[in-house]
């Protein structure tokens, strides 16, 4: 079995790893997005480390595009294997790729006319795929129970686990016999914190021989969840007081449902100021609605908070927004509001509006709530440069900058810490680090060696391994 890092290598984005087994069948393990700077990004997402057509199959971990964003292009370029995942994942898979697609198509034209507009002579941008190829790249799906085993190609077994990441997030162990004896590989996908809102805790991986993991936060401790909605409620409230909107970049998958519930439970608590909330984002709409869909991924807090209030994603004063008429009338509303708005990097989406009308309000406020990648403007933001630039144009930072990482999707570095605990350390071979940016990686890896794991390893994009 030989194991190639092409994606979040070194990187927090584009996860992609190609595993080829000694019988010449070959698997992927997730299908992400690479993100970032529009140039780079778009060179690394049009070509293909392998001729798509030769993959067998995929195993995808979770819905976030940057795990399962590529899926079209693969579809597009020749590929025609199943895809398997959990049945959250296959749900929210049918919104957010065909949204990706919608961008795609809107970049490339955006790009054409800008180019066009200023006279260069730079050839036709083609989008990496469109919305029809999503929906085509759906027909491939094959949805799969938690503890379910499963054989993605003959003689390789696969079982997924609840990773307690976002809705339907999955670790995976992939198992083999291969040389006479049994290998077993583990992949993280992305890890949550344990004692999250709505989700369950990561469940015990058990027994591998090597282990990709995730970094993301390695070397970072959050904040205590306990203190979350307090700390939210003091924001909200400090921020209402000024006149202020408080402004929230949110992933629309997992992070908008967090702290939509959050905000739920401040409102049953009379915590919260008498002032209007808007998820505005049609993608989020559509996520919470297959949330509510799938309460067999709730934790056992939600079902008995459920008893009381049924409803755990809405409230009296809480509007889901859909129509862009209706996004617009909210920048003109010179009232106190919280507006919780995609992408959660503030790359793309509605946000990007709301931000240019309140970046310069410092009666306003903007809370990140979650991981901000480099060359992003959240993490422009996140670091306070005086400068922003939004749609291409410089905007002063003048609104007040906050950061919660409590609602952060991923466990800090003792939350990975805590889900290695259940992995056999007789067993375990190699630890290989993904998903973080190197400062991260290193700080993990020096945790880890301390601790007495023998081989930690942080692989290059296109480094292979023979296992």
């Amino acid at each position: 079995m030989k194991l190639t890092f092409w994606g979040a290598a070194r990187t927090v984005t584009g996860s992609l790893h190609l595993v080829d087994l000694d019988d010449g069948s070959r698997l992927l393990l997730d299908c992400g997005l690479f993100q970032g700077r529009r140039e780079e990004s778009r060179a690394i997402n049009a070509e293909w480390p392998v001729d798509p057509a030769s993959v067998d199959a995929v195993v995808l971990s979770h819905a976030h595009i940057d795990h399962s964003g590529l899926l079209p292009k693969l579809w597009k370029d020749g590929f025609r294997g199943p895809i398997h995942c959990t049945h959250a994942t296959h749900d929210l898979c049918e919104l957010m790729l065909r949204d990706s697609g919608h961008i795609q198509e809107s970049d490339a034209e955006y790009i054409n006319r800008r180019n066009q507009r200023k006279g260069r002579d730079e050839p036709v941008i083609e989008p990496l795929y469109n919305e029809d190829d999503a929906v085509q790249t759906m027909e491939l799906f094959v949805a799969h129970a938690y503890g379910q085993a499963f054989e993605p190609v003959p003689g390789a077994q696969v079982v997924f686990r609840d990773a307690g990441h976002i809705l339907g997030s999955a670790t995976v162990t992939l198992t083999v016999q291969e040389g006479g004896r049994e290998k077993v590989l583990g992949f993280t996908g992305d890890i949550g914190s344990p004692d999250r809102p709505i989700l369950r805790d990561p469940e015990p991986m058990g027994a591998v021989d090597w282990l990709i993991t995730e970094s993301t936060y390695g070397g970072r401790v959050h904040e205590p969840v306990g203190d979350a909605k307090a700390r939210l409620a003091e924001v909200v409230s400090r921020t209402a007081k000024r006149g202020g909107k408080l402004i929230v970049p949110a992933f629309a998958v997992g992070r908008t449902q967090e702290l939509v519930h959050a905000l739920d439970h401040l409102w049953n608590e009379h915590a919260l100021p008498p002032i209007p909330v808007f998820v505005d984002s049609p993608l989020a709409v559509n996520v919470t609605a297959v949330y509510r869909a799938h309460p067999e991924c709730y934790d056992a807090e939600l079902m008995q908070y459920m008893l009381e209030d049924p409803n755990p994603f809405g409230f009296e004063r809480l509007e889901y927004v859909r129509e862009a008429a209706r996004s617009k009338e909210l920048n003109g509303m010179r009232v106190p509001m919280v507006i919780i708005s995609a992408s959660g990097m503030a790359e793309a989406g509605r946000i990007l509006h709301h931000l240019r009308n309140n970046v310069e309000d410092p009666r306003s406020t903007i809370l990140i709530v979650g991981y901000q990648a480099e060359h992003t403007l959240g993490r422009r933001l996140q670091e306070r440069h005086e400068v922003v630039k939004i749609f291409g144009q410089p905007h002063h930072l003048k609104a007040e900058v906050e950061e919660m990482t409590a609602f952060s999707a991923h466990a800090d570095e003792p939350g990975l810490l805590h889900f290695y605990e259940g992995l056999d350390r007789e067993r375990l071979q190699t630890m290989f680090l993904v998903h973080g940016e190197v400062e991260s990686q290193e700080a993990l890896q020096t945790t880890l060696t301390g601790q007495g794991y023998t081989d930690v390893r942080i692989p290059s994009r296109g480094e292979s391994v023979v296992l």
